[in-house]
């Protein structure tokens, strides 16, 4: 059987670093995300007898090392969970950038954990859907939802999963996208984080981020712009201060990285209001609401350092699509 999936990638409002359970991917703190228009990962699945081993194929070749692996694994529990020992062929293409901070992981175990699943005859209902995106990538929980996400800070398998606070519709805001580089990142997301403890300030992200993740529902429900940007942008510069006490340290901005986060204050200074956010990479969010996209996307296009810009509003979840990829 063949199944096809879209999932969007998210922008993490507040975010996840650390883990409780590193099998699990249960994170040390819950985090508030929204899930992206335009930064999407197609994948079909199909279970067969005919195939001898499982055949991956990732953005027309591109594998990473350990990629393969993972995502075997992640087969594995949908077969477990399915009751099948058939092999399966996996082709997947991202529309943007991977390993650069965009949270290609996320869209990519999203949409493969609903191909799979679907294609493997199993019928999961969202909750059950998040879950098990999660244990393929944490934050891949958070793009089965549609719209304005909450991953809810579970100490168990089962009560650690995403689930919507509002829909797509609630808010007319953006997330304009700067891509400063496309090359892959030195150091994968899933390697920084192990060695997050070793940061003496890592008990102080913690015991403010459950205070921190109301807040922001409240700014969000509210629809107060100025508030929830603030905030976002400290959550940001605290998550790489984390990065940085690190030991080794993880340096993941670049000089347009910085350029932009400097002009993001000045922009405001002009009238401009607009607020960034950073994922574990270079490229960087800038949030805005959505009558000053084209201001923002001007500002972006005079930069030499911006190689491309991606516009995203609040976006549909995880799912099915008939265009399959083979």
């Amino acid at each position: 059987m063949k199944a096809t999936a879209i999932a969007p990638s998210n922008i993490a409002f507040t975010k996840y670093w650390g883990k409780k359970d590193e099998i699990l991917r249960l994170p040390e703190n819950g985090s508030i995300s929204m899930c992206l228009s335009n930064l999407l990962t197609t994948t079909t699945v199909e279970f067969s007898p005919t195939y001898i081993k499982d055949e991956i194929t990732i953005n027309n070749g591109g594998l990473e090392e350990g990629e393969a692996e993972r995502i075997i694994k992640h087969l594995d529990r949908v077969r477990k969970l399915a009751n099948i020992d058939q092999k399966a062929k996996v082709v997947s293409n991202n529309d943007f950038p991977s390993g650069t901070g965009l949270s290609s992981s996320a869209s990519g175990f999203a949409a493969l954990t609903l191909s799979a699943s679907k294609a493997a005859g199993l019928d999961l209902s969202e909750k059950d859907l998040s879950i098990l995106a999660r244990q393929g990538s944490g934050s891949a929980c958070r793009s089965i939802p549609s719209g304005f996400v909450e991953w809810l800070d579970g100490d168990t398998g089962d009560t650690s999963y995403a689930t919507q606070i509002f829909p797509p519709d609630h808010w007319a805001i953006a997330d304009v996208v700067a891509i400063v580089s496309e090359g892959k990142k030195e150091v994968p997301t899933s390697v920084g984080m192990q060695s997050t403890y070793s940061s003496p300030f890592m008990p102080v992200r913690l015991g403010r981020m459950k205070e921190k993740n109301e807040k922001v529902k409240k700014f969000i429900a509210e629809k107060n712009f100025k508030e929830l940007g603030e905030l976002i942008e400290q959550e940001a510069l605290e998550l790489h201060t984390i990065m940085l006490s690190q030991t080794p340290p993880l340096i993941y901005w670049t000089p347009g990285t910085l350029r932009i986060m400097k002009l993001t204050s000045h922009w405001r200074a002009e009238g401009i209001p607009v607020y960034f956010t950073i994922n574990t990479g270079q490229d960087i969010h800038l949030i805005c609401e959505a009558e000053n996209i084209d201001k923002i996307q001007a500002k972006l296009k005079s930069l030499e350092e911006v190689k491309d810009i991606i516009i995203n509003t609040p976006g549909a979840g995880t799912r099915l699509s008939i265009n399959h990829l083979f």
